[in-house]
Formats: structure tokens, sequence, C-alpha cells
């Protein structure tokens, strides 16, 4: 069934970090789905086999390099997909970065890098294309939180410093855009295995700690996460900003406990 109220179809959409894991699925379901994808990052051979790879739908998907972490990159990025098509009508922000580490062990290296990609990047991408925006009165701004706004796990202090901001940097756009007709919105992954985390997540005791407190009792798929930004950029969400949708198969819904009941 096509229902008008769940479409995506022509929309522009800019992925963020869109050559790889989260971001390439996001792409890839707005693709089949009639958007017209542009994603971006850092590496150039990956953008352009990602983009071959994801073109199933009816507008080829198109690529530019871009680092975040530089506001030149940024700047360029949209001002070429503006250029190239028009308008952009939805940001999916994916791009960033992690590294485990005990919290006393981080170089400020590290900690610059994290903040720089993951927070910093965001904002400068979701301020350059909010402007177009609001010059426009309407689009919509995904940012992806993550499971560590709720609770951080041991090990990535940073990470979770990065995205507790990103999700006031939500609420704080939403807050000021929706008089122009943008909407900001979020979605909290669980526990996902990407290219990055896979090998993380490929330790059977790992899995099977991730399968225990999860009620859904089981690690997400990339896939998984295609409907709640559908639902975020489309029509159907049209009253809702400023928060963040956790797709984490219940992960954040309370605490587990080894007592059957």
């Amino acid at each position: 069934m096509d229902d008008a109220l769940f479409s995506v179809r022509d929309q522009v959409v800019l992925v963020s970090g869109g050559s790889r894991g989260i971001g390439r699925a996001l792409a890839a379901g707005f693709a089949a789905r009639g958007a017209q994808v542009v994603i971006a990052g850092r590496e150039s051979g990956s953008l352009d086999r990602t983009a071959g790879e994801v073109s199933t739908g009816p507008h080829p998907v198109g690529w530019v390099v871009c680092d975040v972490a530089r506001e030149a990159d940024v700047a360029r990025l949209v001002e070429t997909v503006e250029a190239d098509h028009g308008r952009i009508d939805c940001l999916l922000n994916v791009a960033g970065v992690n590294k485990r580490a005990r919290v006393e062990t981080y170089t400020m290296a590290e900690f610059d890098w994290i903040m720089g990609i993951n927070l910093r990047g965001a904002f400068a991408v979701a301020q350059a294309v909010g402007r177009g925006m609001i010059a426009r009165r309407q689009g919509t701004i995904v940012n992806i939180d993550s499971l560590n706004t709720h609770a951080p796990l041991r090990g990535v202090g940073p990470y979770a410093m990065s995205k507790a901001g990103l999700g006031m940097m939500t609420r704080a756009m939403a807050s000021e855009w929706g008089r122009h007709g943008v909407r900001v919105n979020g979605i909290a992954p669980g526990f996902f295995p990407t290219a990055l985390s896979r090998p993380l997540w490929a330790q059977p005791q790992m899995t099977a700690w991730a399968q225990e407190i999860t009620p859904l009792g089981r690690l997400g798929e990339v896939t998984d996460l295609v409907g709640a930004a559908v639902f975020l950029a489309s029509s159907a969400s049209a009253f809702v900003t400023g928060q963040t949708l956790r797709v984490d198969g219940g992960a954040s819904a309370g605490l587990q406990w080894p007592i059957e009941l």
C-alpha cells in the first residue's frame, strides 16, 4: 500500500555518514521509497561504491566527499546539494566515531576527535542545512542519538558525552526552529552490530548479554531503523519535534534481572 501519510517520495534527503553502517541502511531505505538521496562521507571510493549499490529506487543516489569536522567541507556539501537539487528536505545526521578505553586513559586528541565529529560536526551540518530550511520554512532533521544517553556504558565516556550533547542539540534546535516550520528529532539505537562494532558483537558472551537485557531478545539490524526514520521524515510525524525515539528492542525500558516470573 502506498500511503501518502508516510511517503518520502521525491524528498531530497542528505545522509551524513552515509557510506556504511546505519547511514548506508537509511540511505538504501529512503532510496527504495523514491527519495532523492545524497550520501556524504570522508572517502570517495566507499561513497561511490555504496551509492551504486543502494540506488534501487527511481533516483540514482548521489554522493559528496565531506569531513564534518571541517567547516569548509560542510559548507561545500550543503552548497553542492542545494545547487544540484534546489533544496534539502531532510537531513539524516549520522556521521559518528567511537573509541573504547577507560576514562582516565583518553588523550585530549582522542577526546577532541570524538567530540569534533559526533557533536561539533553534527551541529555544523544541522546548522548549515537548517539555514536553508528556515528560509524555505520547511524541513526535517533526524539526529542519530545512542542508548548511551539513557545509561552510559563503561569504556565509552567521551562518546556518551557527545551523544548527550547531541540530544540537547536536538531539543534546542527544535525549540528555536519550530516557528519556521522545521522539525528536529532524534533516533537512539540500541545494540546494533555495524562495521565498526561487529568484532565486539562477534564475541558470544557479548551477544548473550545483549540478548538477555533486551526485552525483544535480539540485537538490532540496521534495517530496523528505517521505519523510524521514514516516520520522522514524513507528514505522519507532522506534530512531532524535539523528541528522541528509542529503537532499542526495549533495552531502555527497565532493568532486567535474573528472576523468572
